[in-house]
């Protein structure tokens, strides 16, 4: 079984300070953080570590996903790509919230050349303290699953 608070978190080059001040955060919060990097600041490709994070939560290893690069937007694509996969990259705290409860949303994106620190970490709270509805959501969700 899945252990509920355990998330991963990756990013490129780009993000990797956010990324790390993201996981002190969460974990502060009692998150299992499982951060798969990269550690380094030479310029690595978003794809390969959107995809790594993505194949994290949907074996079920992790049960969210939070992933960064310059914009969010590259690195969600390529966890997209992931079947099982529902990464919105999200700029406000409003987003962040719908995108989990009426979209089952298992992974957030963000753009550390878009978002401060102290947005980043708002928008982070209302992902992870946000649930999915269900109800008439479920049937859209299944939608897009199929």
């Amino acid at each position: 079984m899945t252990n509920t608070k355990r998330i991963v978190l990756s990013s490129d080059h780009a993000a990797i300070d956010l990324r790390q001040a993201v996981a002190k955060h969460i974990a502060a919060q009692g998150w299992d953080v499982v951060d798969i990097g990269p550690t380094t600041p030479e310029s690595t490709h978003y794809p390969l570590h959107g995809k790594a994070a993505a194949e994290r939560v949907a074996s079920g290893d992790c049960t969210l996903g939070i992933i960064l690069c310059g914009t969010g937007q590259g690195i969600m694509m390529a966890a997209n790509k992931v079947k099982g996969i529902r990464c919105g990259v999200c700029s406000d705290m409003f987003s962040a919230r719908m995108i989990r409860q009426h979209n089952d949303a298992n992974m957030l994106s963000l753009g550390a050349r878009v978002v401060g620190e102290g947005l980043a970490m708002d928008i982070v709270d209302a992902f992870l303290n946000a649930e999915f509805e269900g109800g008439r959501h479920a049937t859209r969700v299944d939608m897009i699953e199929a």
